[in-house]
């Protein structure tokens, strides 16, 4: 086990924990009578639909296939019938998309593929393969797809592999509790990362304030025998979990403007990604489900196992209900976390929390250049100047003289901002109107 020894303070903010769930074992959720199955649930084109209404399907069968070469397969969560094809916004963007909903029949009837137990004899290409076929994204929030992440284009040699387990977001305990109660089953996906990326350098980067998965970790790469893996304890700052801010912190590399960390040779998977890498391969299950954390303003804060499509209202109330007068229902963490339209909202494969809470109403004022948000952002940029262009409607100067497309919207700015303006919220319709511009041209 390691410290991290190029660790130096630069940027980023001290959150509070309140990880009110950190001491609660993961609870299987209850089977949903009624599922709603985003097409948009990863990174790039949506998923096209290869059922009908009427259909009868299987928990695990495939319901929808990759609209393109960044998309990802998704199956259904249940056994049942599917009771329509509809159209609704998406739980990240907003933005209307199809969903094939689907009431299940009680029985959770599966359907899965066959184990590759012999998987250190097989081809990097079967195993891509089944990865592929599982429908497996990044599981930490980007929604990536993992089987292209986990194919470097020629040239791109990766020499270190890190495994986030930093989970920096207040609340949130998936990660948390995934590497204390599957850490074999991570243990064993890191094995097949190695044979994938021909890498034998390995970091398990956890923060400190998570001492007991730190331990578990520990004792499960002794107990296998991988000399060449090192759990690393990363300090306790926000947002140590966002890729290019532990591979700077970690390796000390800097990831060039517009790049990815294979830029500089290393590859980043978030730990509870690589466990369903191992249970895809190793056990032949599609991705249907995962940990999520149910937290906040609710009777009893739990970590869920939960079938995508489930409504946060079922889990919500398995929980014990809302408490007080909490309005506001938050996929995702108080930093980056999407506020929902309903509470109905359905999980999708990047929902690693239901957060319940308050929503805040604070009178935004006028910039005095503190220069807080500059201080605070992990990625060295202005953000009080992406404010003062949007407004203006300056959008290509954004990007131009300030770069605006580095900014990992990570919300440090925002919280540390004395006039409560909401940068992130500038640079979101920043970067969305440069979007418009640019396919324009």
């Amino acid at each position: 086990m390691a410290t991290n020894p190029f660790w130096k303070r630069s940027g980023g903010v001290k959150v509070p924990h309140r990880k009110l769930s950190q001491g609660k074992a993961i609870e299987q959720a209850p089977l949903p009578e009624e599922v709603i199955v985003p097409m948009g649930q990863h990174l790039g084109a949506p998923a096209v639909p290869l059922v009908k209404k009427k259909d009868e399907v299987k928990a695990g069968q495939l319901i929808a296939e990759p609209g393109g070469f960044i998309s990802a397969n998704i199956h259904s969560p249940v056994s049942g019938t599917v009771k329509n094809i509809i159209t609704m916004l998406n739980v990240v963007t907003s933005k209307p998309m199809e969903a094939i909903v689907i009431e299940s029949d009680g029985q959770d009837r599966q359907e899965t593929m066959p184990p590759l137990k012999d998987w250190k004899k097989r081809s990097n290409e079967d195993i891509l393969a089944r990865i592929k076929d599982a429908g497996i994204v990044g599981l930490g929030g980007a929604t990536f797809p993992t089987h292209v992440k986990l194919s470097p284009p020629p040239g791109k040699t990766i020499d270190t592999i890190i495994l986030n387990g930093a989970e920096c977001e207040p609340y949130i305990t998936s990660d948390h509790r995934t590497m204390l109660e599957h850490g074999s089953s991570i243990v064993e996906g890191i094995e097949i990362l190695m044979k994938l990326l021909d890498c034998k350098n390995v970091h398990v980067a956890i923060e400190k304030n998570k001492p007991d998965a730190i331990a578990r970790m520990k004792e499960l790469v002794s107990k296998a025998g991988l000399n060449t893996v090192q759990i690393t304890i990363m300090p306790t700052v926000y947002p140590m979990g966002a890729e290019k801010t532990l591979v700077k912190n970690l390796l000390d590399r800097e990831v060039p403007m517009g790049g990815l960390p294979l830029d500089v040779g290393v590859v980043v998977q978030n730990v509870s990604t690589v466990k369903a890498v191992h249970d895809a391969v190793v056990a032949g299950r599609p991705l249907i489900d995962r940990v999520v954390t149910v937290t906040g303003s609710v009777g009893e804060p739990k970590n869920l196992m939960v079938r995508f499509g489930t409504p946060a209202s079922a889990l919500v109330e398995h929980c014990g209900g809302v408490l007080g007068d909490a309005d506001e229902v938050i996929f995702g963490g108080p930093m980056m976390g999407i506020s929902q339209f309903s509470l109905d909202a359905p999980i999708t494969k990047g929902t690693n929390c239901v957060l319940i809470k308050k929503a805040e109403v604070c009178e935004e004022r006028d910039c005095f250049r503190c220069s807080s948000c500059i201080d605070a952002c992990p990625m060295g940029l202005m953000p009080t100047m992406y404010v003062q262009y949007a407004k203006k409607k300056r959008y290509e100067e954004c990007a131009e003289l300030y770069h605006i497309d580095n900014c990992v919207e990570c919300g440090s700015c925002t919280f540390s901002c004395p006039a409560k303006i909401p940068l992130v919220q500038y640079i979101k319709v920043a970067k969305a109107e440069l979007r418009k511009l640019r396919a324009k041209k």
